[in-house]
């Protein structure tokens, strides 16, 4: 494996964000791939941006309340938190 170095861009790991761990990732010119020194995980730069999208839907209600949970097979409804101001 050729050096370790940044690549383009700073993308996070996707397998360690999973659970919470604020990874980097390394980029290897030679296989044109992004790997993780921490989990081992590798990819493309698609792959790594898809996972980080399933990521991101962990988290999309992050700034919302939960209001009501309704009954069965009716949506949660949110509010915007403003964080009790």
């Amino acid at each position: 494996m050729a050096q370790a170095s940044k690549g383009e861009l700073n993308f996070r790991c996707p397998s360690c964000f999973m659970r919470d761990i604020d990874i980097d990732m390394f980029f290897d010119k030679e296989n044109k791939e992004y790997y993780c020194l921490r989990c081992g995980f590798t990819g493309t730069q698609e792959d790594v941006l898809r996972l980080n999208e399933m990521a991101r839907f962990r988290y999309r209600a992050m700034k919302k309340r939960v209001v009501d949970f309704g009954e069965d097979n009716e949506p949660v409804r949110f509010e915007e938190y403003n964080g009790g101001m």
